[in-house]
This record gives C-alpha cells, structure tokens and sequence, in this order.
C-alpha cells in the first residue's frame, strides 16, 4: 500500500510539473496557503528534483524557482486574509469547522499575532503549523494588505528557496529517502501520534486565550 501510495504522489505530481512546469508549483502553493491542506514540502522538494535536477538546470535556477513558489504563496495566503478580513470572526468558525481546524490553534495564532505583528507573519512563514494559520489574525486584526503581502513574500521566499534546494541537492536520493521512510514509518508513525497526544494533552491542559471585547470593558 505505501508503495501504491508513494508512486501515486510521484506520479501526480510529475503529471503537473511536465504540463506546467512552475505554474503548477505555484498553482499547488496557492491551493496549500489558502486551505493548509497539501504539504508545502513534498511540493517545493519534489519541485527542486524534478524541475531544476532532472533537467539538468544549474543551480541558479533555485532563487528563480523559489520566486515562483513564493508567487504562490503570497497568492493563496492572501485569500485566506481577505476571508478573514472581509468576512470577520463567524466565517472564520465556519470554515475552521469545515477544515477541521482547532479553534484553540486559531486563538493562539491570535495571541502570537497581538504580541509580534508584523514580524510574525514575516517569520511565520518558515515555521510550520504557523505558516498557514498567521494569515487569519492577520486578517481579522485589518493589518495593511501592502505590509501582510510583503511579509509574506519574503518569509515564504526564504522557505521556498531553501526548500526547493534541498530538493535540487538530495532528489537523486530519492529512493535512499524512500527504503529508510519504509524501514522506520511504523516507529515515525508511534511517534507522531504519541507527539500528537502529549501535544493535545497540554493544549487542553492550558486556558484558550479569549480576545476581550470592547463592549466587555
């Protein structure tokens, strides 16, 4: 089955990249930034190997693909701020529900946001769980749009260059990659989920941080 599965993705996603080309990256960014939904990191990987690697590409092409990516990026966060900004809080809770997202997930990025603004949605960019989630508060606190789309752009340049480089340099390893994820999937599967229930745990464990109203004053 994880055979199945990992030719499936491959295949996919080389099916994109050979119709096109960075279009598709981008098109799959956009797609990840407004809904958190496929991992950036198979797609900007597979991306520096199938794209720059494969075809043999110097290595300065990264920068360039990164720009692209970042393009993408930048796109699909925006829908996710214009949503949050346009449509307020009860849209929010809507599709939060609809995509599973935790409502205390949503509360924290908010609390982080309140505390460092604009560096959050700049440094969020390369940290995962905030990546996706920075472009909510960002949009229910009305942040300038000219300052959230130069943020962005530069912290999701940074992770998509890096990305797509580690893809040009260790694409040819693929199948290395591949034999060892098999061999310790079941141990990284324990141990995701045993991560994921300590993290759960203290989550409920500590108060949801609640904004205060002006009307509660």
């Amino acid at each position: 089955m994880i055979n199945e599965l990992e030719t499936l993705i491959l295949s996919t996603v080389q099916t994109i990249y050979d119709a096109w080309g960075w279009f598709g990256v981008a098109a799959m960014l956009i797609f990840e930034n407004a809904t958190g939904i496929t991992p950036s990191e198979i797609i900007l990987g597979l991306a520096g190997w199938m794209l720059i690697a494969e075809h043999q590409l110097p290595p300065s092409m990264i920068p360039l693909g990164g720009f692209y990516a970042a393009i993408g990026s930048v796109l699909g966060a925006s829908i996710a701020y214009w949503v949050a900004r346009l449509g307020g809080r009860p849209v929010i809770d809507k599709l939060a529900h609809w995509v599973r997202i935790d409502q205390a997930h949503i509360a924290s990025a908010e609390k982080q946001f309140q505390r460092w603004g604009t560096g959050l949605v700049l440094v969020g960019r390369v940290m995962p769980g905030i990546r996706t989630l920075i472009s909510i508060p960002a949009g229910l606190a009305r942040m300038p749009f000219v300052t959230f789309f130069i943020a962005t752009f530069l912290g999701a340049y940074v992770w998509c260059t890096l990305l797509i480089g580690a893809g040009y340099v260790l694409g040819y390893e693929w199948a290395m990659i591949s034999a060892y994820l098999k061999q310790w999937l079941p141990f990284l599967i324990a141990g995701g989920a045993l991560a994921l229930g300590l993290y759960f745990w203290f989550v409920r464990r500590t108060p949801a941080y609640v904004p205060v109203r002006v009307e509660d004053q």
